[in-house]
């Protein structure tokens, strides 16, 4: 028994069971502080990017875990850390259970258990070591509220986490070095050691770091997406009795016999009557939809999209032309598509094309209330919904069987075509049954009257391109193209959205706005456009829809208003599929799609606001010369991505040229970083400049020399580690650098530079 007590395991318990601790505690209160403030700062960050608050209750409990931790350090709490560790099984226990509603999306879920137990870490803190970890969690816990974030409200709490951070690094290295064991009784205070900070040092690092940041950010470019294939839903959605799909609900509608779908605002029930347009919901998301409304929208926000591209976020379409209005005249043709219980992903019948496609996730947040319609790119052939089920039309629009309420997330994968002219230009005319019967029906007192209206607009163009280098309008796509450019230039915008007439009860929208008022509301020229295409045998529909919004290129969402629905004009093309036109004025002629990047969005923001105070002459040759640099580095990068999806292949090619790359930058920067030297040499005096180059040569050798050591305490260094001639060299450029940077004697710089080009020769041969 005597034996054992000399044991070394004898002796440790021995002092543990005296109460004296084997690791030293932290004493400093200001680390312990600025770390409480990462953490808090972390939480609220966490809760700001998610739009909730369930993490409130989080901050006092760290408060009080850390002061409790302050005074108890020196103590084993061995109890306390039993609670810990049941608390923290209780957690993790409560995290499997919240999982199984949170399958495709668990940023949440997972950020909620680290707020746990962090919460439960900050009772027993009594280390540096355990401050570090906390500083982790803090930094993790921002990380995730930047994957969440869909707003610049996280910007500031990212700089406020930089400015805490930094002290908080600086007075952590300090107790790492153990500075703050020799500190006085008054330096013990917070007040004292916070006041032994340089505030100056940390302000310029601080806007040097956030300089540079920004910098970065600006010439960063934004690559597509979703690498990974699981995306951000909302919680499951249960649905209340059965669903068919066919009806549509837009609180924006006043329906007859049925309050509980009444808004503010038709001011009428039946198509074609007069009224206003809804202040909030736009007129147009409904199986019937009535053109003879006046009136403007309020602008707000309705929701925040993020997509690999740019796009229309297409809602519904009509084929039914009412003479005031649109309906969808196949009402009950609706399809239901119900999803696995395990998964949120739901399959959509794709339509038979031969274009070529490009896959385009997007995923939408709703930020206010909107009807049961889905929005999505064209042709979407994969969605992840919280319902068990949704409907596809008969015009690929999709349909929810709830409304789409306030923080519903979704994501929708859409495989969108490819624009062609040329091979859309080369279609042929001989359309389907279907597609004539439903795509080609005009009312009959305006359909001679508009088909000479378009025919005389085509053949007027014609007659003036002949004998020019204009191309005739013989195909369908062009002719579409040209009626639409033709409603742009010639007809026009009411000044005054009030200013437009109403409709009689039997004029027709299409010939008053081509005869009588010489124009109309926006989604008036997509109607005429339309119908003119009709009249001239062409199929076309009626699309309503989104505008892509106004990127954030700080937080990578387009941010999506009430104002920006409107509709447009889509036309079928055999083989191919439907294509849209926006005939509206101030409109791009060709809606965004798949080639639209935003790869280098930050830079162009900030171009756009340079090019606002340069002539258009010269904004116009820098667009042009910016616009092809930045379009091929683009391309160059997405080729290089694209590679990695090509099998072994198209992965060892890539590898190769990232190799290749990675070598040729950097013997381009070091030969950048060369040129550099050679420049500042040239440009210091002839001592300093021998002076300098010694010590490069001899650091490359492997014996550099120390900040803190002076010239001459270097020179007799050398001798320990160089040949006695080469530390007589040095020694003699060390001794004459001195004497002529502190006592002004000129040195004899011709027989220095004979010994050190001696030594520089005699020393190179011998590597040789």
């Amino acid at each position: 028994m005597n034996r054992f007590w000399r044991l070394p395991i004898a002796n440790f318990r021995q002092r543990n069971t005296q109460g004296s601790l084997l690791t030293e505690v932290e004493d400093s209160i200001s680390l312990r502080v600025l770390v409480l403030a990462l953490i808090i700062l972390g939480i609220v960050a966490t809760d700001i990017a998610a739009e909730t608050s369930f993490s409130v209750w989080a901050l006092p409990l760290s408060i009080l875990g850390a002061m409790w931790s302050y005074y108890r350090r020196r103590d084993r709490n061995i109890a306390v850390k039993f609670c810990i560790a049941i608390g923290m099984l209780v957690a993790l226990g409560a995290f499997f259970g919240r999982l199984a509603g949170e399958l495709n999306d668990t940023r949440l879920g997972l950020a909620e258990l680290l707020i746990q137990l962090q919460v439960l870490h900050s009772f027993d803190t009594p280390r540096r070591k355990n401050l570090g970890y906390s500083i982790v969690i803090g930094l993790i816990l921002l990380g995730v509220a930047a994957t969440l974030s869909q707003t610049l409200a996280f910007a500031p709490m990212l700089l406020l986490f930089l400015a805490i951070a930094l002290p908080t690094l600086v007075l952590d290295y300090r107790s790492r070095l153990g500075l703050e064991s020799v500190k006085t009784q008054k330096e013990n205070t917070t007040e004292g050691k916070l006041s032994s900070l340089n505030f100056k040092f940390l302000i310029v690092n601080f806007l040097i770091i956030v300089g540079l940041g920004l910098a970065i950010f600006a010439v960063l470019p934004r690559l597509p997406g979703y690498q990974l294939r699981s995306f951000p839903v909302s919680s499951p959605i249960e649905i209340k009795g059965s669903f068919t799909g066919r009806s549509i609900i837009n609180p924006g509608y006043v329906r007859q016999g049925n309050g509980n779908n009444q808004g503010t605002g038709t001011g009428e029930n039946r198509t074609g009557q007069p009224g206003k347009v809804d202040n909030n919901f736009y007129y147009g998301f409904n199986s019937e939809i009535n053109q003879n409304l006046r009136g403007e929208m309020k602008p707000q926000v309705v929701m925040r999209v993020r997509s690999q591209a740019e796009g229309f976020w297409r809602v519904l379409a009509f084929d039914r032309y009412t003479g005031k209005g649109w309906e969808v005249s196949r009402k009950e043709d609706v399809t239901t598509i119900r999803r696995p219980p395990w998964s949120y992903q739901i399959f959509v019948p794709q339509p038979l094309i031969t274009a070529k496609t490009q896959e385009v996730v997007q995923t939408y947040t709703v930020v206010s209330d909107l009807p049961n319609l889905i929005p999505a790119m064209a042709n979407p052939k994969e969605i992840y919904f919280p319902t068990p089920m949704i409907a596809v039309d008969t015009e690929n629009g999709l349909r929810s069987p709830v409304e789409l309420s306030e923080g519903l997330t979704y994501t929708v994968v859409s495989e969108v075509p490819y624009r062609d002219r040329t091979l859309l230009g080369q279609t042929s005319t001989k359309y389907p049954q279907n597609i004539k019967k439903h795509y080609l029906e005009i009312p009959p007192e305006i359909a001679e009257k508009v088909r000479q209206r378009a025919e005389e607009i085509l053949t007027n163009y014609n007659q003036q391109g002949v004998g020019k280098s204009s191309k005739r309008l013989d195909s369908v796509y062009e002719k579409a193209l040209y009626l639409a450019q033709y409603l742009k230039q010639y007809y026009s915008l009411p000044k005054n959205p009030l200013d437009l007439p109403y409709l009689d009860e039997k004029e027709d929208l299409v010939e008053a706005f081509l005869f009588k008022n010489k124009g109309g509301y926006p989604d008036h020229f997509s109607t005429v456009l339309t119908v003119m295409l009709r009249s001239i045998g062409i199929p076309a529909r009626l699309v309503a829809g989104f505008s892509p919004g106004e990127f954030n290129p700080f937080t990578g969402m387009y941010v999506v208003r009430n104002t920006d629905a409107y509709a447009m004009t889509e036309v079928y093309f055999p083989k191919y599929g439907w294509f849209a036109f926006d005939p509206i004025p101030n409109h791009p002629l060709i809606p965004p799609s798949i080639e639209d990047t935003e790869t280098f969005s930050v830079l162009r923001q900030f171009w756009h606001w340079v090019a606002g105070w340069l002539p258009s002459p010269v904004t116009g040759l820098l667009n042009n010369v910016f616009g092809t640099i930045f379009s091929w580095i683009g391309r160059a990068i997405a080729w290089f991505i694209a590679l990695f999806s090509q099998g072994w292949f198209g992965i060892l090619t890539g590898l190769i040229v990232g190799t290749t790359t990675a070598f040729l930058s950097w013997l381009g920067w070091r030969q950048w970083r060369q040129w550099r030297n050679r420049r500042w040499l040239k440009k210091l005096p002839a001592m300093e400049s021998l002076y300098q180059q010694m010590l490069q040569w001899t650091a490359q050798k492997g014996l550099g020399k120390h900040p803190a050591q002076t010239p001459l305490e270097y020179a007799k260094v050398s001798y320990q580690h160089h040949a006695p001639t080469t530390a007589k060299v040095i020694d003699d450029i060390c001794q004459a650098y001195v004497s002529w940077r502190y006592g002004g004697h000129m040195p004899n710089l011709k027989q220095l530079r004979e010994s050190w080009q001696g030594l520089k020769k005699k020393t190179s041969d011998r590597a040789n």
